[in-house]
């Protein structure tokens, strides 16, 4: 029988989520024959891989030792989506009145029903993950903490399992940051920030990344006094100044204090509050808060997996693979977070589609042939894809940069926002390299442009595909407008005019 699991806050919600992603009363099935294929760990690679080889008429077996779903469902994606939602709507209502509507008094948030409405929508989106759903496809559903015994053996629960071919897809986790005083003061991570019921008056979030930029601008919406401390000088994956300059004066707008290119010192615990010492412009100071949520990092959950006796080489970054997603054990694959650096749940699904097709079908698919497009769902949104300028230029590759803003667009104006597009080009081509989008909607923007590097197609077919009017995805269509006036050279345009006189 599984393991008891519990999901706090205790409520129906989080009940349903459980009853669906492990069921206590769960009965792990006994092994019969070798299995085409073993899945460890239930996350959004795990699922896919096992889904995948399912409805291919695969054997399959899938093992999780926590929550089917991962982090994606119980504490990434999912719930961080939801509450970024009624943040935005906050957002919404305190700028209606530049355009024109006015709202009596201030801004009410019921942070309670904020998060219950979260943990319902996680809850009806977890059946999709559902210990009895992925039952229904005939697999073979083992919870519980397993290791490997052997190059082509496993044992779970007890039970020893032989596969053919087996899958790694434990993910990652929240990575801890050695601060003297944390652990004794308490702190929380992703998973700990979606328990909360109650709103934290003050809070530090260690960490400028995705997940730390996100929950601050959310949670200073929400009417917490939010400070971002990081070592760094970046945020959100950017360093272009316009682009950093951009997000970070939004978000200051929203009352964010930013502590960037500071050290964090210690965390004491004073007259039950929790103060951090960090020194940050040359000086030493200290904050009091309420909360301190730990955003720095991510560690691969590689531990307890006896991975020497499969023959299985690791780091501290995880699973050691080659480019198609293969481990050191040529039966043994990794997918998701735990094997490559790009973690999200969208490349997570499409390493586990590589290890279908090179697992089962002797494929030769290539992570490196992967185009990943990824985004911060602050307001505005942070999304690119391919390679940053200043990646190409330490590749040796030469780079034309052609942008457009979005203030500059009708729909943009209509709107009253502001954000651009960068797109960088192979020099003296059009031959998209990468691309950069800060818009309120840029992670839907930004698939415009992974469809033309997927397809080969370059700044030539962008300016030539019709764009609704008004939109701001015109933004993208103006860039590689942009790119094609640079073919009218003075030499062209010298031709070109003696032949428009030669017609009059």
């Amino acid at each position: 029988m599984a393991r008891k699991i519990e999901v706090i806050p205790h409520d129906t919600h989080n009940q349903t989520l459980v009853n669906n992603a492990h069921p206590a009363d769960w009965q792990n099935p006994t092994p019969d024959g070798r299995y085409n294929l073993l899945v460890i760990g239930g996350g959004s690679a795990g699922l896919v891989a096992a889904a995948g080889a399912a409805g291919l008429g695969a054997k399959v077996a899938l093992v999780e030792k926590h929550l089917l779903g991962g982090d994606c469902l119980n504490a990434g994606c999912v719930p961080s989506k939801t509450i970024l939602r009624s943040a935005k709507a906050v957002g919404d209502i305190r700028r209606a009145a530049a355009l024109g509507v006015h709202v009596t008094g201030p801004v009410q948030v019921d942070f309670p029903a904020v998060m219950e409405r979260m943990r319902r929508i996680r809850a009806d989106i977890s059946y999709h993950d559902s210990a009895e759903r992925f039952k229904k496809m005939g697999i073979d559903l083992y919870l519980g903490e397993g290791q490997f015994t052997g190059n082509n053996t496993f044992v779970v629960d007890g039970r020893p399992i032989t596969f053919r071919k087996a899958v790694i897809a434990t993910g990652a986790r929240a990575a801890v940051i050695p601060i003297p005083g944390l652990q004794e003061a308490g702190y929380i991570t992703n998973e700990g920030v979606f328990e909360l019921t109650q709103l934290p008056n003050r809070l530090a979030i260690i960490g400028a990344g995705p997940i730390g930029l996100e929950m601050a601008q959310a949670f200073a919406r929400f009417g917490s006094q939010v400070t971002v401390f990081d070592i760094m000088p970046t945020m959100g994956g950017l360093r272009d100044p316009e682009g950093l300059a951009l997000v970070r004066t939004a978000l200051e707008a929203d009352g964010i204090q930013f502590c960037l290119e500071s050290q964090t010192q210690k965390v004491d615990v004073v007259a039950g509050e929790k103060v951090l010492t960090f020194t940050h412009a040359d000086a030493t100071k200290t904050l009091a808060v309420d909360e301190i949520l730990l955003a720095a990092g991510r560690r691969p959950n590689i531990e307890g997996l006896n991975l020497e006796a499969a023959g299985v080489a690791y780091s501290k970054k995880g699973v050691t693979v080659n480019d198609r997603m293969q481990t050191t054990n040529s039966a043994v694959f990794g997918a998701g977070d735990v094997a490559i650096p790009a973690q999200f749940t969208h490349t997570a699904d499409a390493t586990a589609r590589i290890v279908l097709q090179n697992g089962l079908f002797f494929g030769r698919k290539k992570y490196s042939n992967l185009i990943i497009p990824w985004t911060v769902y602050t307001d505005p949104e942070i999304a690119h894809v391919g390679l940053f300028d200043y990646e190409a230029e330490a590749q040796g590759i030469a780079v034309d940069t052609f942008s457009f803003h979005v203030q500059e667009t009708d729909r943009g104006r209509a709107d009253g926002e502001e954000g651009f597009v960068k797109i960088y080009v192979k020099q003296g081509s059009d031959k998209i390299l990468g691309a950069t989008i800060i818009a309120r909607h840029a992670g839907e923007m930004i698939s415009e442009i992974t469809t033309a590097m997927m397809a080969g197609a370059g700044l030539s077919t962008l300016s030539q595909t019709i764009h609704p009017y008004p939109t701001q995805a015109e933004i993208i269509k103006k860039a590689a407008d942009s790119w094609n006036r640079t073919r009218l050279t003075p030499t062209v345009a010298k031709l070109f005019n003696t032949w428009l006189r030669w017609q009059r």
